[in-house]
């Protein structure tokens, strides 16, 4: 599980990613991010809405393995970023591990995050 340190929730926090971040795209996934020069460690956030999964298990079984993801993709990463993903399928639940963790990594590449 990624730790309390790399992750980021509250309205405000996303609020400025939103605004200011850059959009990188699949038909699954949004990943918007920007730099983030005051802090040391890169932070995350997974926005899963009502709408992809009614569940309240689903959607937080979605966000789990994206944060596994995120872990495992880490030590990739250059210069501290807040980041969101918005998730925009509710495919994810049953999407193999390796689909997923491509997927992310082709829009961590796309979005110039890796070092």
């Amino acid at each position: 599980m990624l730790s309390a340190s790399h992750r980021f929730h509250g309205h405000g926090s996303l609020r400025y990613v939103y605004k200011n971040g850059t959009a990188v795209r699949s038909h699954l996934i949004t990943v918007k991010a920007v730099t983030n020069p005051h802090r040391k460690h890169s932070r995350f956030a997974v926005v899963v809405s009502k709408k992809v999964h009614k569940s309240a298990v689903g959607r937080n079984r979605i966000r789990r393995r994206i944060y596994e993801v995120v872990r495992l993709e880490l030590p990739k990463f250059k210069a501290p970023h807040d980041v969101a993903i918005l998730v925009f399928s509710s495919e994810l639940i049953s999407l193999p591990a390796s689909e997923l963790q491509e997927t992310v990594q082709q829009l961590f590449t796309a979005g110039d995050l890796y070092k």
